[in-house]
């Protein structure tokens, strides 16, 4: 009889844990929670985990609370790999992440074979969406567009020679042929075109070559890890080229990595960070985040999380639905303008955002980002 007891309550707890399982709406987070781009993954659950929490305070989706599923890619391709299928089998019915495009793009297919919707935020790589996937969008731009700015600005500082260095990463060496190109076209000489390994302490042989190459500028297309290191280890040298770096630089950690001395007039580019916009989305966000976590947002890979888990949410409410088809309908033919929090946002039918969203931050004195005007 107790036996029997015991199985009759092992199945009514089952029966409630489905239940409650199926009043939520479950929307995916991948994001490296761990590894060296770990304060990424955590400004991207700070920003989602937020926008839950508002939007559940307002009576969630569909009557339904929604609960966010945090898998951690380690900024690995295997690993991501691996936490995408495991998302793919937890009922998730959208997926936000992740940051790196070569772990973006080790995930793509499982989500895709699945029919899950998975909106990118830091993973600019062109590829991604040349391929023909039917569930993938990004809210952060392409690498042509940062490139085409890259180039730009490289002309505006009245470059003639450039150095550029990448890491060999999906991204970095994507960027660096993009702006190779375009420079090219507009002749100016590229000196020095070459990779780093990351995730190494000492750059003093590659320093020391770029030197060599005489370099008016040297453009750096990597993460913010090792620019911060770079920017430290070129001051040391006194070297005093100006060093320029791509989107994947925009992260308080540079600073930390590389002194505020060593920083200070390195200049990037990036989406403008909500601080910067002057919509009232964007101001209430400030707002609620400073309450929440007593800081504004540290990356601008976080808020375009947030954006993505934002048009998301946006295209269940409204097409009362979380069918994969309707929801990519709606992104593609529907969503026009969204006011996000990086600005207005819309999809082509490749899942790219549209509009031009480069700007060109520098670093000041004091350590911080200001946008330059």
């Amino acid at each position: 009889m107790k036996r029997a007891m015991g199985l009759a309550l092992a199945l009514c707890l089952l029966s409630f844990g489905s239940a409650r399982a199926a009043d939520t709406i479950k929307i995916g987070l991948l994001a490296p929670m761990t590894g060296s781009w770990a304060s990424e993954g955590q400004e991207m659950k700070k920003n989602v985990e937020l926008l839950a929490s508002e939007l559940n305070a307002k009576g969630g989706l569909l009557g339904k609370q929604v609960e966010v599923i945090i898998g951690d890619d380690g900024g690995d391709p295997r690993t991501a790999s691996l936490a995408a299928q495991r998302l793919s089998t937890q009922g998730v019915v959208a997926v936000v992440g992740t940051y790196g495009s070569a772990v973006t793009e080790a995930t793509q297919n499982i989500f895709d074979e699945a029919s899950i919707i998975q909106v990118a935020n830091g993973s600019t790589s062109v590829r991604l969406t040349e391929k023909g996937l039917k569930y993938f969008f990004r809210t952060c731009p392409r690498d042509d567009e940062q490139g085409r700015v890259a180039a730009a600005t490289l002309e505006t500082m009245k470059a003639a020679k450039v150095a550029l260095l990448h890491d060999n990463s999906a991204y970095s060496k994507g960027l660096a042929d993009e702006i190779r190109g375009i420079l090219k076209a507009k002749k100016i000489n590229v000196v020095f075109f070459d990779a780093l390994t990351p995730k190494e302490q000492d750059y003093s042989t590659i320093l020391t070559q770029l030197k060599a190459a005489g370099p008016d500028v040297v453009f750096f297309t990597g993460y913010y890890p090792e620019a911060g290191l770079l920017l430290k280890q070129k001051k040391r040298m006194g070297w005093n080229v100006p060093l320029l770096g791509g989107d994947a630089i925009n992260n308080p950690d540079l600073v930390k990595i590389a002194g505020k001395d060593a920083a200070e007039g390195f200049q990037f580019l990036s989406p403008p960070v909500p601080k910067d916009l002057d919509t009232p989305e964007a101001k209430a966000y400030l707002t609620s985040y400073t309450k929440k976590y007593n800081e504004t947002p540290g990356s601008i890979y976080g808020v375009l999380a947030g954006d993505g888990f934002r048009v998301v949410t946006k295209a269940i409410a409204e097409t009362k639905s979380t069918d994969a088809d309707k929801l990519r309908e709606y992104l593609t033919t529907r969503l026009k303008d969204f006011p996000g929090l990086t600005g207005k946002i819309s999809f082509n039918a490749k899942g790219d955002r549209l509009g031009e969203l480069y700007r060109v931050y520098k670093v000041e004195k004091t350590g911080d980002f200001v946008l330059r005007k």
